[in-house]
């Protein structure tokens, strides 16, 4: 009796430890398990791919990244979906999956490639096209809410080597073009307060300093000078690559992002952290779309 009891319960145990542990979560009613694993074309984990899973109607669905090995699991609605999946340096990769009512639809190992890096700029002058530019910030008023901005008025050139590592590039910025599109707001931001343009009229940057991060990625170092204070700024910058213009005018395209830290550049409301308030917080994201065209 008992060695049939013991019998019973090893055939059992065994049975569980073949089964996926997926097998074990309880589904909502209607709902099933999405799932895949990427991985590079040696067959490694790619830790940290973004996925996008949408349904029939193009609505997402749900979101996420993989984990340390290369996994990604999510619950759905029971249905047909489109699965789109990034990675730094690797094609985008999209496919289709049918997910069943209280059943696992695995995709198994996603494969992706690696990409090749846009073509970069022709080597000589270019310079900033403001008209499809900008150059936008986001702050913290107070602690609570978030103030976004924007300078209306800037110019760059960018001198492209021919190893793009050695090219160059110097933006000037107009300190009273600041927008957050509150008057009395940005008057005060323009006052000795903050900004105070009369003494500082511009805000420049300059960089001799361009290093591959690999694929689209670059990192252009240089020197911020905002506020009379000069300090080393790095712009995460992803290149775009090249395209053409209404004209057929050749033109490139980049966005970039840092952040900035007020304290550095001395931009302090006296009159609030007198009274132990900060007006502003201590730091400031600032994001750039920018695109160039060569210099005529």
């Amino acid at each position: 009796m008992f060695g049939r009891w013991l019998g019973n319960r090893m055939n059992r145990v065994n049975r569980m430890q073949r089964m996926s542990p997926l097998a074990a979560v309880r589904t909502p009613p209607g709902a099933g398990v999405l799932s895949c694993r990427v991985v590079d074309p040696v067959n490694e984990p790619v830790v940290g791919a973004e996925l996008a899973v949408s349904d029939s109607t193009g609505r997402r669905v749900v979101a996420g990244s993989t984990d340390p090995y290369g996994s990604f699991v999510a619950t759905v609605p029971a249905g047909d979906y489109r699965l789109a999946v990034s990675a730094e340096g690797y094609a985008p990769y999209r496919a289709a999956a049918l997910v069943g009512e209280n059943s696992l639809a695995s995709l198994g190992d996603v494969t992706l490639q690696v990409a090749h890096p846009p073509e970069p700029p022709a080597p000589g002058d270019w310079e900033i096209e403001s008209m499809h530019s900008s150059l936008r910030f986001t702050a913290r008023h107070i602690g609570l809410a978030r103030i976004h901005g924007r300078f209306n008025s800037f110019a760059g050139v960018l001198r492209i080597a021919e190893r793009v590592e050695q090219s160059a590039m110097h933006v000037v910025i107009d300190a009273a073009s600041i927008d957050t599109g509150v008057r009395m707001r940005d008057d005060h931001l323009r006052s000795a307060d903050f900004l105070d343009v009369r003494r500082f009229p511009t805000l420049e940057f300059y960089s001799e300093r361009f290093v591959h991060k690999g694929g689209s990625r670059w990192a252009v170092t240089g020197a911020l000078s905002l506020h009379g204070v000069t300090r080393t700024v790095t712009l995460d910058t992803e290149y775009l690559g090249l395209g053409n213009g209404m004209e057929g005018e050749t033109r490139g395209a980049c966005r970039a992002t840092t952040e900035l830290h007020r304290d550095d550049f001395t931009i302090s409301w006296q009159s609030m952290l007198a009274r132990g308030i900060a007006a502003i917080g201590p730091s400031i994201q600032v994001g750039l779309d920018v695109q160039i065209v060569p210099k005529g």
